[in-house]
């Protein structure tokens, strides 16, 4: 009993860490291979299936679209490769510049008043109107910075993206907590996808200077990945050590003898 309690007792570890063999560091590199290879290969694949699917078939469909004179002009700009995009292209720029004028906005509106006079459409319309509506405003739908928050109850810690200051009916309706209400989204681990949007006073939040896309891995991760931090304490000494060490070491010889003395 007394040398189980002095091994216990002592700075032997309870778990012992398994041994390297070579079985392990073969599944080990496999492992990293597959982190390396597989975000290329899929980017890649991804890429490949965009420019020759829907990038194809659009291109297809505009040079079939387009009059043909039957000129050489005309026939070389048929077989030219991605003519077609260009062209859509350049026509949603046109239909964008037109929108933001009196004349532009008052064909579309005419346009969505027809589309919400069909039952089915008018559903489609609206839900894919939203969606793209969310996904392309980058001023103030887009995460702002990252923040910690008591949630669900006081003590306990999440990670929250801002998303900015409450508007509308609910900030009138708790006006009472302050002009510093602010919504926030607290996603849901590992899919940040689903979450919960929350509405707190900036007392209650503390900002941190981590970025949105590393506090992205961090949720993908279940935490196991966080960036590097260092305190602006710890940042400055090691400028200073840096600063010191290039100033202590001699200059380094340079090619073919070029510099010395």
């Amino acid at each position: 009993m007394e040398d189980n309690n002095e091994n216990r007792s002592g700075d032997t570890p309870l778990i012992q860490p398994k041994k390297a063999d070579f079985l392990g560091g073969l599944r080990s590199s496999f492992l990293a291979g597959i982190v390396v290879a597989a975000p290329i290969g899929i980017t890649i694949a991804l890429v490949y299936w965009f420019v020759t699917g829907p990038m194809a078939k659009l291109d297809a469909f505009v040079k079939d679209t387009l009059p043909d004179g039957g000129s050489v002009v005309e026939q070389f700009l048929q077989v030219l490769p991605g003519f077609g995009v260009l062209i859509a292209f350049v026509a949603l720029v046109i239909l964008g510049a037109l929108t933001k004028n009196f004349i532009g906005r008052s064909f579309i509106r005419v346009g969505e008043q027809f589309v919400e006079a069909v039952p089915v459409v008018r559903t489609l319309y609206r839900f894919f109107k939203n969606v793209f509506e969310t996904a392309l405003q980058q001023s103030d739908r887009s995460f702002k910075e990252v923040a910690l928050i008591e949630y669900p109850r006081d003590g306990a810690w999440v990670m929250a993206f801002v998303v900015g200051s409450a508007k509308g009916e609910i900030k009138d309706v708790l006006k009472d907590q302050g002009d510093g209400l602010t919504a926030l989204f607290v996603p849901t681990v590992p899919n940040p996808t689903s979450g919960f949007l929350l509405f707190l006073p900036q007392k209650d939040i503390r900002i941190l200077d981590m970025s949105v896309e590393d506090a992205a891995k961090v949720v993908f991760s279940l935490g196991l990945v966080v960036p590097e931090f260092a305190t602006p304490e710890e940042a400055v000494r090691k400028l200073e050590e840096i600063a010191d060490t290039a100033l202590t070491e001699p200059p380094k010889k340079r090619f073919f003898g070029i510099g010395q003395r």
